[in-house]
């Protein structure tokens, strides 16, 4: 149970920072970027977005359905194993689209973005609470 409620908060947090980062986007300012100055240059950058669909929205997308499927294996909606599944296989294919994109920050952009960095930790912390759980 707590590793879903950590799954559930990480999720929440993941939220918040994307929706700051959608609604930048849309009314077209600058991002603070408590750290750095890379935020523009990357959220701006031509690897912003797959097949035309900015990346903030993919992120927003990802983490509310992760936030669901833990709500649900918390009050236990059936079939749970497929719940199990569903999170386990999209947190894992986040995680690995982290990685390639701080490795897009590191190597191609050469600059780094305060939110993708939180971001990328956000999910790369429910990898982990994942494969270190015995109850999911």
């Amino acid at each position: 149970m707590t590793s879903l409620a950590l799954l559930f908060t990480l999720a929440s947090i993941g939220i918040s920072e994307t929706v700051y980062l959608v609604r930048k986007r849309i009314t077209r300012d600058i991002p603070v970027c408590p750290i750095g100055d890379g935020c523009e240059v990357v959220l701006t950058s031509k690897y912003s977005k797959i097949f035309f669909i900015p990346n903030d929205i993919l992120g927003l997308s990802s983490y509310v359905i992760i936030s669901l499927i833990a709500a649900f294996l918390v009050i236990e909606v059936p079939p749970m194993s497929f719940w199990v599944i569903v999170i386990k296989i999209l947190v894992g294919i986040a995680s690995i689209v982290s990685l390639f994109f701080t490795y897009l920050q590191w190597r191609i952009l050469r600059v780094w973005c305060f939110w993708c960095l939180m971001s990328a930790f956000t999910i790369w912390l429910m990898e982990i609470i994942i494969l270190l759980s015995k109850s999911i």
